[in-house]
């Protein structure tokens, strides 16, 4: 009977520390080195592979490489104050990374190469928000935004101070969430991209982006409860960039760097920036505050390996080498649609809900999206990320199906 015990509890031990065991035997690449495998050691079919890698190449967007003509080019430089007002970079060739069990198995382009990647840098915004609720400086993503914000004071150095009396009827500060509307804004409103937040931030207003409806009514039109329709609008995303600025009182590509990308082993080549115009005065310091995009210039400069660094952390839910880097709370939470938009979580994590966006994947796989194409695929089920760069929008699907057909029994 007493054998009978102990080996019951040496039991119930292994149950308890199997899954930790499981997670540390998982490979995580090294800072500055990514494990390559021919795909045949994994059991992947390299025609097949290389049938998808050839595609992605063959679907190079053609959208202009000097991303300034090509934004003007584009419906967003016909927008009302749609000039640009950060910096943009010309972009590179069509990039890519296949990563399948943790090692790369297919690449093409350059993928060291710096570039912009648009609203991806959404999804790094929205990490640097739940790092904020793992810490406990946000108490809930359900919480009213409004409680946690201070009057926010502009550095406008082209401004005369000095004689108040210019400025007598003008504020010198400015507040993001004073109005009626704008009061009933919770973190979660803004994740979602359905908090219809009125007003403008850095000289665009919130109307002014993908402007719908009559010109007329785009200014005082009647405002939608928050949380009840979905509209993904770039200014709002920076409003949420400048709250989350006030909570942490530091520069979010601090904390990225401090919290996330240091941990992870990313490379020392990425920069997160905003606007010329988007500086503040906090605690003293002249700070920048970023954006989650680039559809007015600045955004997230990054390569395609960092961006996969960044994907490979969302598919272990956070967990990096035995280190819990982001809450699976937090991961979890952000893979939940949207009431109102049910192919969206958290920005900027879309969803395969009803293996709409993405047919021949599972419904459990996610991908962060920016412009350009830039995509940063990611599936669980297939122990699969996927990093694309300046493909055509309308392949993405097809490179998707394409590599899965290589892995052997994928998931659908």
């Amino acid at each position: 009977m007493k054998a009978f015990i102990q080996v019951y509890f040496v039991l119930l031990i292994l149950v308890a520390i199997l899954p930790s065991v499981h997670a540390q035997s998982a490979y995580f690449p090294t800072e500055g080195d990514w494990e390559e495998k021919n795909p045949t050691e994994l059991q992947v079919k390299a025609d097949k592979l290389k049938e998808a890698i050839d595609f992605a190449l063959k679907s190079e967007s053609t959208a202009d490489k000097n991303l300034k003509l090509a934004h003007y080019q584009s419906a967003f430089g016909r927008e009302p104050f749609g000039y640009p007002v950060g910096p943009m970079k010309d972009r590179g060739e069509a990039t890519g990374l296949i990563i399948y069990k943790g090692y790369v198995i297919g690449k093409w382009g350059d993928p060291h190469r710096v570039d912009l990647t648009f609203s991806v840098a959404k999804s790094i915004l929205s990490t640097t928000v739940g790092l904020a609720v793992d810490k406990g400086l946000i108490k809930s993503e359900k919480d009213l935004v409004y409680p946690y914000m201070a009057p926010i004071i502009p550095y406008e150095p082209g401004k005369s101070a000095i004689n108040k009396a210019d400025h007598l009827f003008e504020e010198d500060v400015f507040e993001l969430f004073d109005t009626p509307n704008n009061k009933k804004i919770t973190w979660e409103h803004l994740l979602r991209q359905t908090s219809d937040w009125e007003g403008s931030l850095w000289g665009k207003p919130d109307w002014a982006d993908r402007p719908q409806g009559k010109p007329e009514e785009w200014i005082n039109r009647e405002r939608n409860e928050p949380g009840s329709v979905y509209k993904y609008n770039d200014t709002r995303v920076n409003v949420l960039a400048l709250a989350a600025l006030n909570v942490w009182r530091k520069p979010l590509p601090q904390v990225l760097k401090d919290h996330v990308m240091d941990k992870i082993g990313a490379s020392h080549t990425w920069r997160w920036t905003g606007y010329e115009n988007s500086f503040v005065i906090l605690d003293g310091q002249i700070v920048q505050s970023v954006s989650g995009g680039s559809h007015w210039g600045g955004g997230l400069f990054i390569s395609a390996y960092d961006q996969a660094r960044f994907g490979y952390l969302t598919l272990k839910n956070g967990l990096w080498n035995g280190e819990r880097i982001i809450s699976e709370e937090w991961i979890s939470k952000s893979k939940t649609p949207t009431p109102v938009q049910t192919n969206y979580g958290f920005m900027n994590y879309f969803l395969n809900t009803d293996k709409k966006e993405i047919p021949a994947a599972p419904e459990s796989a996610f991908f962060h999206l920016g412009a350009g194409t830039n995509m940063v695929y990611v599936d669980p089920e297939n122990d699969l990320l996927i990093v694309t760069r300046w493909i055509k929008n309308e392949d993405k699907a097809e490179l998707v199906k394409l590599i899965l057909e290589s892995i052997p029994n994928a998931k659908k």
